[in-house]
Formats: C-alpha cells, structure tokens, sequence
C-alpha cells in the first residue's frame, strides 16, 4: 500500500509538473511579440532630443499605415543613412549617437516602426519589413547613394530590405543570425524555434546581399553574443569589413569607438563623397 501510494504521488507530481511546463510553453508563444517588441506610445520629440537640424516627415507604408519619421537630407557627394533601430525605445533615443554621421554631413533618415513612438499599427516580422519599404520609397526622389543600417533588431530588417533593394551599402549593429538562433539561447528551456512567429533569418539572406557591408560588434553583449554577428558576417559575401570591441557590450558600442569605425567605413566606400568636404 506504502509504495503504491508513493507511485500515485510520483505521477501527481509528474503530471502537475508537465502542465506546470504546458503552461509556461503556452503563456511564451502567446506573449512572443510582447517579449520581443518593446515600443513604446511616447512620440519622440525633435526638441527634447539631440538632432541637431532633423525634421519630422511622414511614411506612407503599403498596407496604409502613416508613420512619423526624422529626416536630413545630405550634403552634395554624400550617401543617405536609413536607420532601423532596436527592439525598444524610439528613434528620439538614437538621435544623439547618430550626431557624428550629421556632422560629417551624411543624410539620416531614423524610422520609426508601427507601434513604436506613437505610431499606429501593431508590429510584426512582415510590417516592419514594410515600414522599411516606406522609408525608401520616400528617399527616391530625395537620395541617389543610400546605406542601410540596422541595430540589433532592426539589422534583420536591414538585411531583409538589402536582399530587395539597390543599395551602396550596409551596417549591422550587433546583429544575429536568426531570432530563434538568440531566443534558443535565452529560452534553452523552451522548443521555441517551431513556435516562433516572426524570424528574421538573416544568416539564410545575406549572401544574396551584394554590397559593401560593415559589421559591428561588443564581446561583452549579452542579450546578441558576438558569436552571432561572426556567424553572419562568415556568411556574408566580399567586400566586407568588420569591428569587434572587446570591452562593448550591446547598447554602449558609441562609447567604444563604434563611431569612428562606421566613419571609416564611409570613407572609404564613398572615396569621392569623402574628398569632397562637408560643405
């Protein structure tokens, strides 16, 4: 009777301790993009942040959404830089950092995602695709050279619009391979690389991206290991530069000197741009 008893009591246990996990399985495939999107409804303000002489213009995306977005166009001879920031915050945060490419005179156009500093919109793998979209389709009549830059999140969608569209170049801020490469890491506990909904396979993508890229990345990043951005930068096609900090972490690549190595880049891609002054 003693051991029956201990038997029932195992599989109790056992069984509470599955649905236990059930659950746990089940509240993560739910909140995924709540986990992975951290917008925020507060619209950026041109006043409160460092942007120098940005304004603020509209993107029409193609699924009728209108977003806010910050614009400067460059100086004659220079490219256009089309950021694509992070998976939190808003561009009002990434305005400063940005100030040595607006010194340089280098054009800047921040966008801002679907459901990110006050705009409409839920986001999602697809829309920010979309949202990227719009932000070149805006620049056709405004840029002839344009560069796409990605941090961290946004070097998905970065590498995704690089695929589609006639681009000089491409920096990757502390980028990945895949989502579910980074989330396996985190959530090692969890199968959630058939659960997940938005991807953003971008090791699969980049060799049929076919411009000069620049990589960058911290040893020190724990939330994108820098074991990622060398898995993808590998898989990246010629010509290719990369920067690797030993001290960086994931948001504090500036602090390092991250800064002076895209400038370089720049330069030296745009050789004639780099000749001709600011102006």
């Amino acid at each position: 009777m003693v051991l029956k008893g201990l038997v029932a009591t195992f599989f109790s246990l056992a069984l509470t301790g599955v649905a236990a996990y059930g659950v746990l399985v089940a509240g993560l495939f739910l909140a995924q993009r709540r986990l992975l999107y951290h917008g925020t409804g507060e619209r950026p303000d041109l006043a409160l942040a460092d942007a120098g002489d940005m304004a603020e213009v509209r993107l029409a995306t193609a699924d009728g959404l209108d977003l806010i977005a910050w614009y400067r166009p460059a100086v004659a001879g220079r490219p256009t830089i089309v950021h694509l920031h992070g998976n939190a915050g808003h561009i009002g945060h990434r305005a400063g950092k940005l100030g040595p490419l607006r010194d340089a005179g280098y054009g800047l156009l921040l966008v801002e995602y679907r459901g990110f500093g006050g705009n409409p919109g839920a986001p999602m793998e697809d829309g920010l695709y979309a949202d990227g979209r719009a932000a070149l389709a805006f620049l056709r009549a405004e840029a002839t050279n344009i560069v796409l830059y990605g941090e961290s999140l946004g070097s998905g969608v970065a590498v995704q619009l690089a695929t589609e569209a006639r681009v000089a170049g491409l920096v990757l801020e502390a980028p990945y391979t895949s989502i579910p490469d980074v989330a396996q890491g985190h959530y090692w506990y969890v199968p959630v690389r058939p659960l997940l909904r938005d991807r953003y396979e971008s090791v699969a993508k980049i060799g049929r991206v076919r411009c000069p890229i620049l990589v960058l990345h911290g040893e020190a990043d724990r939330v994108v290991p820098i074991r990622f951005g060398r898995d993808l930068f590998a898989a990246a096609n010629e010509p290719k530069s990369a920067w690797w900090s030993g001290a960086a972490a994931h948001d504090d690549l500036y602090d390092h000197g991250a800064a002076e190595a895209l400038l370089e880049f720049l330069g030296r891609t745009f050789p004639v741009a780099a000749a001709g002054g600011v102006g």
